[in-house]
């Protein structure tokens, strides 16, 4: 199966699940499902990749089948940490939520015509985006000729693995701080948040250029616009930029923003 082939089916496939969340947004009046299955997505394509290429692996020699299976299983095992953890903690911390100011003022803007602009502006559009970015899972994945383990899987092992911790250890110390009633109104600014505002945003782009270096290893130098995309979204777009619109004007946070890093951990400022 060639590369080409491999991105068409992964496309197809993020198609038809866009489609299928879009109709049951629809009853639920709730958009922001779609947000929940934003990594089971790469999970998804990260499955689905492994499975296709069985029957091309079988047509290679051992050697370049077990280089190609064991890098391809690397990859699949953290894709599957990372969007699987991701999407369990947004459905907790969403489900019993109404729907994300975001594509409630979308849904209020476009009234009767939403039920059908959101299928593009919500769920196309993100998995859209969602293939595009995916580029370092499928390359990462194709049969080569290379060593594996190369010192680059190394390398991107351990990138990963810092981002992994800065985002789930950041989500779950903001998770922890929510739930204490004494902490209502107030700032997070321990932990790893005394370091960054954003250590699970930073975390995330982090993981990508994991995946990155070891698709670098398998050949996919190309796939380096999918971490600069995902870096630039969480920094400028759907991140830091768009989240912060809405916590500048709470209490204290001009003084935490003036001290404290918004995207990469650095020591604060006195």
């Amino acid at each position: 199966m060639s590369l080409g082939t491999l991105f068409l089916l992964s496309g197809g496939a993020i198609l038809l699940l866009m489609i299928l969340l879009w109709l049951v947004s629809l009853p639920l009046k709730n958009a922001s499902i779609v947000d929940s299955f934003w990594g089971t997505g790469f999970v998804i394509i990260a499955w689905l990749v492994a499975l296709a290429l069985r029957e091309t692996y079988l047509s290679l020699s051992y050697e370049a089948t077990a280089l190609s299976v064991g890098r391809s299983w690397l990859v699949t095992a953290l894709v599957s940490l990372w969007g699987l953890r991701l999407s369990l903690h947004i459905f907790l911390r969403n489900h019993s939520q109404p729907e994300d100011f975001r594509y409630a003022t979308w849904r209020e803007e476009n009234g009767p015509r939403w039920w059908w602009i959101s299928l593009f502006k919500v769920f196309l559009l993100q998995g859209l985006l969602l293939w595009i970015i995916a580029a370092p899972i499928i390359s990462g994945q194709y049969p080569h000729n290379g060593p594996f383990p190369h010192p680059l899987d190394f390398l991107g092992i351990l990138v990963w693995l810092t981002g992994y911790t800065f985002e789930a250890l950041g989500d779950w110390q903001l998770a922890r701080f929510k739930k204490d009633p004494s902490n209502r109104g107030k700032l997070l600014t321990t932990g790893l948040w005394k370091y960054t505002r954003h250590p699970n945003y930073f975390g995330d782009a982090t993981q990508w250029w994991g995946f990155y270096l070891i698709a670098l290893a398998a050949g996919g130098w190309w796939t380096f616009f999918a971490p600069l995309l995902m870096t630039f979204l969480l920094m400028r777009v759907s991140g830091v930029t768009l989240l912060e619109r809405t916590l500048q004007t709470r209490p204290g946070y001009a003084e935490y923003m003036a001290r404290t890093s918004a995207f990469f951990p650095w020591p604060p400022r006195k």
